[in-house]
């Protein structure tokens, strides 16, 4: 797993050994079972994730049904809102698949980005594509129908579809199980036309 984080890092930022014995030494490398709750509402925490295999989902439980609004899957890195306003957190993050997650803390983050400076320059870099992607896919969001959310979906992330439960599928797409069942048939019908 540590040459998988490795290559993606070289994308960024070239590592010298000290720099990679140093990431390593933190412990950063976690197993977390399908089904783990990893932050409740209600919660604070100062915890990072970066998903190196599996399935993490962001959902807010609404009168007691599950609303997904994200899916983190490998090379993809989620800091909950809570650790950078140090407030109680709004949402839930939970696996929705089993997991090898790096895992970090504010803590960890301040004391290597203050020994090797060109993790803060790569956290940067990152932070402004995730912002720039999330900025895109909430655009298209508000802006499609429901079966252009399916299409583009199939489009950017099919991985998904084979991936997480339909029911958190169809919650992510703001629609109801029973109306991706029927999305799906109706996109199957216009495909064998």
């Amino acid at each position: 797993m540590q040459d998988i984080l490795f290559d993606f890092i070289s994308k960024y930022v070239s590592l010298t050994e000290e720099e990679k014995n140093a990431l390593l030494s933190l412990d950063l490398f976690h197993s977390v079972k399908k089904g783990t709750v990893l932050l409740k509402e209600g919660q604070n925490s100062q915890e990072s994730y970066f998903v190196l295999k599996g399935c993490i989902r962001v959902y807010y439980v609404i009168d007691g049904e599950d609303k997904t609004t994200a899916f983190y899957t490998e090379m993809e890195g989620l800091t909950p809102h809570c650790v950078i306003n140090k407030a109680p957190s709004d949402y839930f993050i939970g696996c929705s698949e089993d997991c090898i997650l790096l895992i970090s803390n504010t803590d960890m983050s301040v004391e290597v980005n203050s020994k090797f400076p060109k993790f803060d320059t790569m956290c940067r870099m990152l932070s402004e594509e995730l912002l720039a992607k999330q900025q895109i896919d909430f655009d298209e969001f508000k802006t499609s129908s429901p079966e252009q959310r399916y299409l583009n979906l199939m489009q950017k992330r099919p991985d998904l579809i084979q991936r997480v439960p339909q029911h958190q599928l169809a919650s992510y797409l703001g629609i109801k199980p029973q109306s991706l069942s029927r999305l799906r048939a109706r996109i199957l019908e216009k495909v064998k036309k």
